[in-house]
């Protein structure tokens, strides 16, 4: 007996052997090359993270530290995990407890972090959207998926005006999550429910100078 999965399916091969898609060139013909100053490129940085409800903290680069460490006091983060590839000094302020993250630790178990600090790999300013792409300081998706707080480090070199200036920073071949502010999403009623697929909070930290 045929099951009706095996009848679309059917239907479908047939269709595509009928009528084969002709060879065409797609246009790509995005604007690139725009640039803005570092002071327009953190004004609308900040100004889209904190219209998603994130919390932007511009800073020094050599008060990193000093920054994370006042973050995660203020939200209570005692235990907070961290990828394997991390800048230890950017920790050395901090007085909780720290575990390295590796792919041996269930994703599961991430939930009873308190938090997770992270790296990015480029920014988007007019958009508000920040890129990890899996590096060494930015660890597997799930880590910054998983915990309620995610704190994330941007250097200010890496945020690009658009959208086309920042993915053509990134390496395709390399896992890629964009982040739009702290996990969010609506009902029909349009009633906003945070957390859901992601981290309740996200914490910023810009640094002006890297």
């Amino acid at each position: 007996m045929t099951t009706a999965r095996e009848t679309v399916l059917g239907r479908i091969r047939d269709a595509l052997a009928l009528a084969p898609a002709p060879d065409a060139e797609i246009p790509r013909a995005y604007r690139t090359g725009r640039t803005l100053p570092d002071a327009e490129r953190l004004a609308l940085l900040t100004d889209r993270l904190v219209d998603y409800k994130a919390k932007a903290h511009p800073c020094a680069s050599d008060r990193t530290a000093e920054v994370i460490a006042e973050i995660l006091r203020e939200r209570g983060a005692r235990v907070i995990g961290v990828p394997d590839g991390l800048d230890e000094c950017w920790l050395s302020a901090y007085d909780g407890e720290v575990r390295r993250d590796s792919a041996d630790i269930p994703a599961p178990s991430l939930d009873t972090l308190d938090g997770v600090v992270t790296a990015s790999a480029v920014s988007c300013a007019e958009t508000g959207t920040i890129f990890l792409d899996g590096s060494a300081d930015q660890g597997r998706r799930a880590l910054s998926l998983v915990p309620d707080l995610h704190v994330c480090v941007v250097d200010l070199s890496s945020v690009m005006a658009g959208v086309p200036e920042a993915v053509a920073r990134l390496v395709p071949e390399r896992p890629t999550t964009m982040i739009s502010g702290p996990s969010a999403t609506s009902d029909i009623e349009l009633e906003r429910v945070e957390g859901v697929h992601g981290p309740r909070n996200l914490v910023v930290v810009i640094r002006t100078d890297a």
